[in-house]
C-alpha cells in the first residue's frame, strides 16, 4: 500500500464525462485512490455517484494513506479519502479532527479490516468444534505439513510484514510447536496465496495467516478462527507485535477501523445530501470480497467494479442515496 501522493498528477477517469454540468453547490473536488483494489473501486464509485446522482465534478486522484490523510489535515486536498485506514496514522487523525481539519463520516468497511488465522470453510462445516486457535492445535491431522506429515502445519506470509510478525509471536503464545505444527514460510504474496489455492482446490486442510477484504477470500470461501482471550493493548503493542519479544502471551487480533475522512471545508459546503451519502455508504467484506474476485477474473479497472457493483446490487446502495439521485445513477448506467 506504499505508493506516492502525486496530488499535481490528476488522473480523471474516464466516466467523468458522464457527469454533465457540475452543481454550483457541489463544486469541484478530489477523490484519493489508493493504489490497492478495494480502495480504487471505493474510489472509482463516489466519483461516479456524486458526479453523476449529485452534480459533482470530482476526480480521482492517486493517493496512499500517510501522504493522503496528512495533505487532508495541511491543506485540505484531496476532499474526500473513501478507504482511510485511519488507525494507521492516528496521530494524524486526532490532530486533525482536534484542529477541526478533518470530519470522519463513517466505516467505509463495515466489519472493518479483518487479520487472524483462516480455515476453509468445508474444513469448519465438517469440524464445527473447531472455533478457537486452542481447538484447532488440538488437531494436527486435519492440517498436514506438506512437508512432514507427521506434523501440522500454519501458513504464515513474507518475511516484513506486519502480520507476518504477529503470527510469528501467536504461534510462540499458544504453544503451537509443542502441539505439533511447524511454521511455514510462505516466502511471498504469491506463495501465500497459492498454498490457499491448492489447499482448497484439493479439498484438504489448510491454516494460515491472511486477512480481509480481499479478492482471494471472494473466490475462496474461509472462516476466521477465534482467539479465546480478549485484546490486551499493552501486549499487543509490547509482545504481540514485537518480533524481539521472547515471551509473548495469548492474545487477541485487533480489527482496523477503515473510514472515510472529509476535508472540513468540504464537509461544510457540500450540500447535505452528498454528505448523507458519504455517511451511509458502507459494505460488508463479504461484499467487497466478492467485487474484487469479479474484478481480479475479468482483470477490471476501478471504474469496471464500480458499474459492475451498481448493476448488480441495487437493493444495497439505493439504500444510500436519494430516490433523485437514485434514478439519474441509474440512467447513467
Amino acid at each position: 500500500m506504499q505508493r506516492s501522493f502525486l496530488l499535481g498528477t490528476i488522473a480523471a477517469l474516464p466516466f467523468m464525462a458522464l457527469a454533465g454540468t457540475a452543481s454550483a453547490d457541489c463544486g469541484r473536488l478530489t477523490i484519493a485512490s489508493m493504489n490497492w483494489q478495494s480502495a480504487e473501486v471505493a474510489a472509482a464509485l463516489d466519483a461516479f455517484v456524486l458526479n453523476n446522482g449529485y452534480g459533482c465534478d470530482a476526480e480521482v486522484i492517486q493517493g496512499d494513506t500517510v501522504p493522503t490523510l496528512t495533505s487532508m489535515v495541511e491543506k485540505g486536498q484531496p476532499e474526500i479519502a473513501p478507504e482511510g485506514w485511519v488507525d494507521l496514522v492516528p496521530e494524524v487523525i486526532q490532530a486533525g479532527l482536534a484542529e477541526n481539519k478533518i470530519v470522519v463520516t463513517g466505516d467505509i468497511l463495515s466489519d472493518g479490516a479483518v487479520q487472524g488465522w483462516w480455515i476453509p470453510k468445508y474444513i469448519a462445516d465438517a469440524n464445527p468444534g473447531l472455533k478457537t486457535i486452542d481447538d484447532l492445535l488440538k488437531h494436527p491431522e486435519l492440517f498436514p505439513d506438506p512437508e512432514d506429515p507427521s506434523k501440522g502445519a500454519i501458513f504464515n506470509g513474507p518475511q516484513g510484514w506486519g502480520g507476518t510478525v504477529v503470527t510469528g509471536q501467536l504461534f510462540k503464545a499458544f504453544g503451537a510447536e509443542e502441539a505439533g505444527f511447524n511454521l511455514i514460510d510462505s516466502g511471498s504474496a504469491a506463495g501465500l496465496d497459492g498454498s490457499i489455492a491448492r489447499a482448497y482446490e484439493r479439498g484438504q486442510g489448510w491454516v494460515g495467516y491472511y486477512w480481509a477484504p480481499t479478492a482471494l477470500l471472494g473466490r475462496y470461501e474461509m472462516v476466521k478462527l477465534g482467539h479465546g482471550v480478549p485484546l490486551d493493548p499493552e501486549e499487543w503493542k509490547a509482545c504481540t507485535s514485537n518480533a524481539d519479544c521472547a515471551e509473548p502471551k495469548k492474545n487477541d487480533w485487533p480489527t482496523d477501523k477503515v473510514q472515510t475522512v472529509v476535508a472540513k471545508g468540504f464537509a461544510d459546503a457540500a450540500p447535505p445530501e452528498v454528505m448523507d451519502y458519504l455517511s451511509k455508504r458502507s459494505w460488508s467484506n463479504a461484499t467487497v470480497n466478492a467485487l474484487m474476485a469479479w474484478m481480479t477474473d475479468n482483470q477490471a479497472t476501478g471504474e469496471d467494479g464500480a458499474r459492475e457493483f451498481l448493476r448488480s446490487n441495487e437493493a444495497i446502495w439505493t439504500q444510500w442515496v436519494t430516490p433523485e439521485a437514485a434514478e439519474k445513477i441509474k440512467a447513467a448506467l
